[in-house]
């Protein structure tokens, strides 16, 4: 990235309200190095720092899309997770954005069972097999299927574990963080300054409580995905 290109994005990050941070008594010690100052009692996040995270970031997924890497977004925040589905939707690319499903990644094999079930429940309402079933039969499965597409949907491409993750504030997804940190699957991560940015591989350090901030950062990254 050129310094001019750098400069404009670090304006645009500002006009967004990225640079605000957490209250001083909320920063956590690890995140301070991505701070430029304390302006009253809140932190104000190194935009540059940011930009560079962001550039060093997009450069890793791109090299992993061109080897064709399995990649999930894991994005429950209610301030993102709808723009993160039609985002993913959009791009053919597997996605978490209701309730993470726990053991995905330490035990995806009995997980995925229930991807599996999902597909076949949805197979078969679409070519009528479920006609063979009286009323209350048939709305009990579609309250199955609707519930398993709520946790599953967005995992119905994805056929084997995911080699990495794509997330937005890593206290709300600790439990994912977690299993992917005992596996050892590299996470790329938007997170505030109450967050401990050692905890993933690429973070981008910016505030993870602003939806047009998140918008503007997942777009950023997900410009590097061939469009569906």
């Amino acid at each position: 990235m050129t310094k001019t290109a750098r400069e404009k994005q670090i304006r645009e990050l500002f006009a967004l309200g990225a640079h605000l941070g957490h209250k001083k008594n909320r920063i956590h010690p690890k995140a301070k190095r991505y701070i430029h100052a304390i302006v009253n009692g809140t932190s104000v996040i190194d935009l540059e720092q940011t930009t560079i995270q962001l550039e060093t970031a997009k450069a890793f997924l791109k090299n992993q899309v061109k080897e064709g890497k399995r990649i999930l977004a894991v994005i429950t925040k209610k301030i993102a997770s709808q723009t993160a589905k039609t985002m993913c939707q959009n791009l053919g690319l597997s996605y978490v954005t209701a309730k993470w499903p726990p053991g995905l990644l330490t035990n995806f094999d009995n997980i995925f069972k229930n991807v599996k079930k999902m597909k076949t429940l949805g197979e078969a309402k679409t070519t009528g097999e479920w006609e063979k079933f009286v009323k209350h039969e048939q709305v009990k499965l579609n309250k199955q299927l609707l519930r398993l597409n709520v946790l599953y949907g967005g995992l119905a491409q994805l056929d084997r574990r995911p080699d990495l993750i794509i997330t937005v504030d890593t206290k709300t997804e600790k439990n994912a963080l977690k299993e992917a940190g005992e596996i050892g699957i590299p996470v790329v991560a938007i997170l505030d300054t109450n967050s401990n940015p050692e905890l993933v591989q690429y973070p981008i350090v910016a505030n993870d409580d602003s939806t047009v901030t998140v918008e503007y950062l997942l777009k950023d990254l997900f410009s590097v995905f061939p469009k569906k």
